[in-house]
């Protein structure tokens, strides 16, 4: 597709003449895209608990920490994500990150034909699976500049909200998947499961044959359309205020991966300093959040100083961090998104953890290793909080377009103070049964009604950063305050981790409701005082 050099979609008539189709072709190939992204980043939530169903050799704890790995490393490249669109153009962004997912998508097919494979190995592809979670930034990044301000609310939405469909894509497919041989004998011999596991089509007994390295080959189908669709089907846009220098694709994907590898060097460098030494880290079990502080301010000092172009247009990027508003929006962001892929990581595994195990006093100590015949199995359940989560985003923009951001966002923060306490309450009482599963109807809609609240506030948090900042602004914003929020994926699955490790969830949950209250605070300040700098944006 042509370069665009000339683009005002703020000019109705220009709108309504050409904009309005370009920038709908645009949207309708970034989300799929985008989809494939959010799969490849999160399968881990479903993998590890068909690993735990096949007898693979690792600890829970262990398997724990391949989700906060992708985590990790998906938040990490979202900040240089974020300002790639400036710097290489939207059209070969986008076919270039997409292709990159078939990295860890065929990996991880290959390494779960056996399980003997190491565990570096499952955690060199978890991070290598970043890449799905990189890429968001650069694409709400895109299509901000391709939508007037009336309407960013929705398309906005749209965009991540169908996106994050990728997650419940994910759990519902890969179940599936894993029930028949789809790529013959190019896809390897079956496993036997040692537990029973389940799909949307119901329980699988143990006995049964899986072929769970299913779980990566499948999106090789998705995503090499994807890749020639982006190509040919998207458009750079060349004017000053989105991306006046573009060099030719070779040269914008050759920054791209520059920029990834300094962000993949931050995020290892992170892992390394706060995981213990039998999971390949230090063993100096530095606190996760002094290691993230070291991972974001690291990557951001070691972007800005690359010589040349990018390091002058990051110059010139990088006066979002002078605006206020860009760290309230950051908290604010984290409250929504961080809360939707932090729990969307985590939920299968925590469902299998506390619901698939009898929590029975054995020699007067709590044992939690007995297999529960009557719990409920994480993979016919855990694609629902994804799925509300990601249907509802666009509802939440259009709502805040009517009404305004802030207030839609205040609303939300009380419900999911509600929610988070309500699941924290249930999940205390089923891991302190032997019949666990009479708890689970109560967990399961408090948990679908907070993953609803981070889908309408999130969207309507988009609302609220197109009306604050300048259009130059808001672009690397939305990539930045994503960035930062994506750190829920790896810090909400890596505080259940130790939280189950001291046989305590739930206070996992009640420490995540007193952030919202506080978010609660910062927002109505900030947005909802009427004598405010800016009143519900």
């Amino acid at each position: 597709m042509a370069d665009i050099k000339k683009w005002d979609v703020e000019d109705s008539e220009f709108w309504e003449s050409e904009g309005k189709k370009i920038a709908n072709r645009n949207l309708w190939i970034s989300i799929p895209s985008l989809l494939g992204g959010f799969a490849v980043w999160l399968y881990w939530g479903i993998i590890t608990v068909q690993m735990l169903n096949l007898g693979f050799p690792f600890e829970k704890s262990q398997l724990f920490t391949l989700m906060a790995i992708a985590g990790l490393t998906g938040a990490t490249l979202r900040i240089p994500s974020s300002f790639f669109i400036r710097l290489c153009g939207g059209r070969n962004t986008i076919f270039f990150t997409t292709a990159l997912l078939m990295i860890p998508a065929f990996g991880t097919g290959l390494a779960l034909q056996d399980q003997n494979t190491p565990f570096w190995v499952f955690q060199v592809l978890a991070l290598l699976s970043g890449f799905g979670g990189g890429n968001f930034a650069s694409s709400m990044s895109n299509i901000s500049f391709f939508f007037p301000k009336k309407v960013q609310g929705l398309a906005l939405g749209l965009n991540a909200g169908l996106g994050n469909f990728g997650v419940t894509t994910m759990q519902i497919l890969i179940p599936l998947s894993m029930t028949v041989g789809m790529f013959g004998a190019a896809g390897g011999d079956p496993m036997v499961l040692v537990a029973a596991s389940g799909s949307l089509v119901g329980k699988i007994p143990a006995g049964a044959e899986t072929y769970i390295q299913n779980a990566g080959f499948i999106w090789m189908i998705l995503l090499i359309p994807l890749a020639f669709a982006s190509w040919f089907g998207m458009n750079n846009i060349r004017t000053p205020e989105v991306s006046p220098n573009i060099g030719n694709p070779i040269t914008s994907m050759s920054m791209i991966t520059g920029m990834l590898a300094i962000s993949f060097i931050s995020a290892i460098f992170g892992l390394w300093l706060m995981l213990p030494e039998n999971v390949s880290g230090s063993g100096f079990n530095v606190p996760k959040e002094i290691a993230l502080f070291i991972v974001i301010a690291l990557t951001v000092s070691l972007l800005k100083i690359i010589p040349g172009q990018i390091g002058q247009s990051l110059d010139r990027q990088y006066k979002i961090f002078d605006n206020k508003h860009t760290w309230v929006m950051s908290i604010i962001y984290t409250m929504t998104f961080g809360s939707f892929i932090g729990f969307a990581a985590c939920f299968p595994l925590a469902i299998k953890v506390i619901f698939g195990y009898q929590h029975v006093l054995v020699d007067g100590v709590m044992n939690h290793d007995m297999p529960n015949p009557n719990g409920p199995s994480a993979l016919m359940y855990a694609w629902m909080g994804a799925f509300i989560g990601a249907l509802i985003r666009p509802l939440g923009g259009m709502i805040a377009d009517k009404f305004g951001g802030a207030w839609v966002t205040h609303v939300c923060s009380f419900v999911m103070v509600f929610s988070a306490g309500g699941v924290a309450y249930y999940m205390k009482a089923a891991y302190n049964s032997a019949t666990p599963e009479e708890f689970f109807v109560p967990f399961l809609i408090l948990f679908l009604l907070l993953f609803s609240a981070t889908g309408i506030g999130n969207g309507s948090t988009f609302r609220s950063i197109a009306m604050i900042f300048p259009k130059e602004q808001v672009g690397p914003v939305l990539g930045w305050t994503s960035a930062v929020a994506a750190y829920g994926a790896f810090y909400i699955p890596k505080v259940f981790g130790e939280q189950i490790k001291a046989t305590t969830p739930e206070v996992a949950l009640y420490g995540f409701a007193a952030f919202y209250i506080v978010c609660i605070m910062i927002n109505w300040w900030f947005y909802l005082r009427k004598d405010g700098e800016i009143y519900n944006p």
